[in-house]
């Protein structure tokens, strides 16, 4: 598969003609609930007789797409811990791709994968519930320079989970 190294921070600024993501029609302060509402969707995608069949070569998988969005739910709950106890967050760049390959996404468990993703989802959630007053301003810089405060963080991640539930049909 070819390397997904586009940088998505333009999504904070202009909806995605992808997946319809709008950010000047999302709250931050409601992705834990549009996150919560994910949960159903994505066990729905991963009990599909086809989750393990990419539709084509280059593209992932149902259940390679469900993989990659519980490791995003846990990667973002640990920069938005960081980002809420510190000012300034310092967060190396992920590589998705080499993630997706040592953690062996196609072998994984589509139930399992489910149950993993309803877990991860719930915790990040009730993070994002948490967040009040100026800790919306508090800001968290990736080692490739983008910088994020909580709220636009939050935006970015949702994108990222509607953009692949749009990738899955979901």
């Amino acid at each position: 598969m070819e390397p997904d190294d586009k940088d998505w921070t333009w999504v904070l600024t202009q909806p995605c003609p992808a997946c319809g993501f709008d950010p000047a029609a999302q709250s931050p302060a409601q992705v834990g609930e549009l996150l919560r509402s994910a949960v159903p969707r994505w066990a729905a995608v991963l009990q599909r007789e086809e989750a393990r069949r990419r539709p084509r070569p280059e593209v992932w998988s149902p259940l390679e797409y469900g993989c990659h969005v519980v490791d995003v739910c846990v990667l973002f709950d640990e920069r938005l811990r960081a980002m809420l106890a510190q000012d300034g967050a310092e967060f190396s760049n992920w590589d998705q791709d080499e993630t997706a390959l040592a953690a062996r996404y196609g072998e994984q468990d589509p139930s399992a994968t489910a149950a993993r993703f309803a877990d991860a989802a719930g915790t990040l959630a009730d993070r994002f519930d948490s967040v009040q007053g100026e800790l919306w301003n508090h800001r968290g810089v990736r080692s490739n320079g983008s910088e994020f405060t909580v709220r636009t963080f939050a935006q970015y991640f949702w994108h990222d989970i509607q953009h692949h539930l749009a990738d899955v049909e979901g």
